[in-house]
């Protein structure tokens, strides 16, 4: 017999709520799953694997009235003459995702070359007005900043 899984353990495996993939399935984007006597849900590998396969496709923003036609195909679902429509639309997400990679492996690149750049000593530091790494110094650590924007700070200053 398959293994099965409870909404919850398909909730913390997927990183998708509950109440999500409840959600999913009355809108027809997730097949109904069996269910035990008592009536809860339970879920197979296969059913585990496409709510996470819509966690990604929702996450790189493809919309759910695409996503409920594209999980319907891969289903064995009805209707040829949407195939044509459907094959446009992942050609089209598929760029997107491409797209998306390579804006990522610039970012990469760029913070990479970040981290490579060598650190001028405290007196030049000084002398260039940059403060971010003398009070580094000064506490025996490094100073506390969030986000990108201190990067862009420490970075725009020569630092």
């Amino acid at each position: 017999m398959a293994q099965t899984f409870t909404i919850g353990h398909v909730a913390k495996a997927t990183g998708v709520a509950a109440k999500t993939i409840r959600y999913y399935e009355g809108i027809g984007v997730l097949p109904a799953p069996s269910r035990t006597a008592s009536g809860y849900r339970r879920y197979d590998e296969p059913g585990v694997l496409q709510v996470r396969f819509i966690r990604r496709a929702r996450a790189l923003g493809l919309p759910l009235r695409h996503l409920k036609a594209l999980t319907a195909t891969l289903n064995g679902g009805p209707r040829p003459a949407l195939r044509p429509r459907l094959l446009a639309l992942v050609r089209e997400q598929l760029s997107a995702v491409r797209n998306q990679i390579a804006e990522l492996q610039l970012l990469q690149e760029d913070l990479e070359r970040v981290l490579r750049r060598p650190l001028a000593p405290a007196r030049e530091r000084r002398a260039t007005g940059c403060r971010c790494l003398d009070a580094e110094s000064a506490r025996g650590g490094p100073r506390r900043r969030r986000g990108a924007a201190a990067l862009t700070a420490t970075v725009g200053r020569g630092g």
